[in-house]
């Protein structure tokens, strides 16, 4: 099992829900941690939470996945202050939730361009770092929509599925580079997300904290062997 202790983490969507809970579990190993957020309220709101796990350093960064130049200026805050980049979590998303035929083009753009696009940009960004380490980490936080498609959820199983078949692309490109890239696909998790709540269901549903979990065991895993892709499902769904 190889330590987590003194590696740089960037965690994007980490002011909330799992990338919340995956920043506290790094840093609780002893990783320095950034995380990036689109509310400065969420942001300021999680950093006393991470930095309770631990004395590793934190780092809070405003910025939309969308936007390639915000990406490419976290990922350059992040180098300058920390000296180096080892690990990458993919794990700010959306969820717009309708029939095809009543979702507005933006939506659907929303939809693509957060979980898709937005993991395209960080990798492009995040790679040379990476190699400047002689190798690292990149987890994607997927979902088993990806997998499991339903209605009013075209986008969203979509950006899903696209981001599951990116996944197993970059792996092959990168892992002579000694870059491990993996995904995980949780099931129903008991967030905020989609404007959901997260007490709902939270008797039955995975925890964050579940997720966090698999994502450190992932990070230290012998470099021997890979496990891409994990999937993560509540023990006891309803019936």
């Amino acid at each position: 099992m190889g330590s987590l202790r003194g590696k740089v983490a960037f965690v994007t969507g980490g002011s909330r829900g799992i990338g919340l809970a995956i920043a506290r579990a790094l840093v609780l190993e002893g990783a320095q941690v950034a995380i990036t957020g689109k509310s400065d309220a969420h942001l300021s709101a999680a950093r006393p939470l991470i930095e309770a796990e631990g004395p590793a350093s934190v780092e809070t960064l405003k910025a939309d996945v969308r936007r390639y130049e915000d990406v490419e200026r976290a990922l350059a805050a992040v180098v300058a202050r920390f000296g180096g980049l080892d690990i990458v979590i993919n794990n700010a998303g959306v969820g717009i939730f309708a029939n095809v035929v009543d979702m507005s083009p933006e939506q659907w753009s929303e939809v693509i361009d957060t979980n898709l696009t937005g993991v395209f940009h960080v990798c492009h960004a995040a790679i040379p770092h990476l190699r400047r380490r002689g190798g690292g980490t990149i987890i994607n936080i997927s979902s088993l929509a990806g997998k499991n498609s339903f209605t009013t959820a075209a986008a969203y199983c979509a950006s899903k599925a696209g981001l599951n078949a990116f996944s197993e692309a970059l792996m092959q490109e990168v892992r002579y580079d000694n870059i491990r890239v993996s995904y995980v696909m949780p099931g129903s998790v008991a967030t905020e997300f989609a404007g959901g709540d997260e007490a709902k269901g939270a008797d039955w549903k995975t925890a964050p904290e579940d997720v966090a979990e698999v994502v450190r065991d992932l990070l230290q895993q012998n470099p021997r062997s890979l496990a891409s892709r994990v999937e993560l499902r509540p023990s006891k769904p309803r019936k």
